[in-house]
């Protein structure tokens, strides 16, 4: 199996899967002597681990980090970074039924087609398990970032029909955490909170809509013309399972503009430039311009359903099922920090990329 390593210059390549002894990573090319505190890498594992709120899944996992190599007194010593976090809740028998099974819109039969097996227990390697490695990469590149002051929150800002109508500039990005649901807009995360619920008790499921803000970015990040920076960040969100489209700046709404409406015009402001609008998401040919980078992630209602379906049998065979196990109604709060984690690899990328520009 190979497209298992993201990035350029700062790479990260994952291995293990969802009912495996552990899961793990290695990240390569971050500079010697950066500062790293796991305590904080630890806090972002946190956010994404399954069991945290009623609107989880049941899953177990504590997501404990062991780092195996690259960090010595808590800086970065240039070598890769080893790292592995144990499964030590997962149920295999509540799989068994699906190994002959083919469950409808879940990997089962492109990765039996593809490969000629496939791991049912919980999805194996498609498992969105994996994820939890970027977070532990993502958390070492925002540190990185943020020595240099750049900052990155993404939020929940619908899921199905409810969705904050605000601009993320009017909503307190610091309050993001507050709320089980992770929408900084009290209001509103409690309706979303109570339609996770009802689609929960149904044994149903719900998507919705990640907003990712860059603030304090540096002006010349990005590499025309196959490397633009938005098409790394597309690259990025659209790799996360469950992830349907991504769109940064005005993105689709553009479509029914005229230029006159969305061009943004520069000015001068003490010394720096700045645009007086930002319908270019802060991106232009491909390269950032200095100001915020804002864009959506759309997620899918997941795949796995306590509802009765039909589908087929590894044989062919016409059948029924009802999924067991334990998954997220809505994938959306838990995803906030992958989404967060895969941003700051591609910023990180980028910066690391960008220091031999100019002699």
């Amino acid at each position: 199996m190979s497209g298992n390593t993201f990035g350029h210059i700062l790479q990260l390549t994952t291995f293990g899967e969802s009912h495996g002894p552990a899961i793990g990573g290695i990240l390569t090319g971050l500079p010697a002597g950066l500062s790293i505190d796991e305590k904080e890498i630890q806090k972002e594992l946190g956010r994404r681990k399954p069991g945290q709120s009623i609107i989880t899944t049941d899953r177990k996992e504590e997501d404990q980090v062991q780092f195996l190599s690259g960090i010595f007194e808590n800086k970065s010593t240039g070598v890769p970074i080893g790292f592995m976090i144990q499964n030590k809740d997962h149920k295999s028998e509540d799989y068994d039924q699906l190994k002959n099974i083919l469950r409808p819109s879940h990997a089962d039969y492109t990765y039996k087609t593809k490969y000629g097996n496939r791991d049912h227990r919980g999805s194996g390697r498609a498992s969105a398990r994996e994820t939890a490695c970027r977070v532990v990469a993502g958390a070492i590149a925002k540190q990185l970032l943020s020595a240099k002051s750049i900052t990155i929150h993404a939020y929940v800002s619908q899921v199905k029909n409810i969705k904050i109508t605000k601009k993320y500039q009017e909503l307190d990005l610091s309050k993001i955490d507050e709320s089980m649901v992770r929408c900084p807009d009290a209001e509103i995360a409690d309706q979303m909170i109570e339609l996770i619920k009802a689609a929960k008790e149904e044994g149903d499921s719900l998507g919705g809509i990640i907003t990712c803000v860059i603030q304090n970015m540096p002006v010349g990040l990005g590499e025309p013309v196959f490397h633009k920076l938005h098409a790394d960040l597309g690259h990025a969100m659209l790799g996360i399972n469950a992830v349907k489209g991504f769109e940064y700046g005005l993105g689709f709404d553009e479509v029914v503009k005229k230029g006159s409406e969305i061009n943004d015009e520069f000015y001068e402001k003490d010394g720096k430039v700045l645009t007086k609008t930002n319908y270019s998401g802060g991106i232009q040919g491909g390269i950032s311009n200095g100001m915020d980078i804002y864009f959506r992630v759309a997620f899918k209602a997941i795949s796995t359903i306590k509802k009765t379906q039909r589908t087929l049998s590894t044989e062919g065979d016409s059948i029924l099922f009802e999924a067991e196990g334990r998954h997220d109604p809505c994938v959306l709060p838990r995803a906030v920090p992958i989404v967060e984690a895969m941003a700051a690899l591609v910023i990180a990328d980028h910066y690391l990329m960008n220091r031999n520009s100019q002699i």
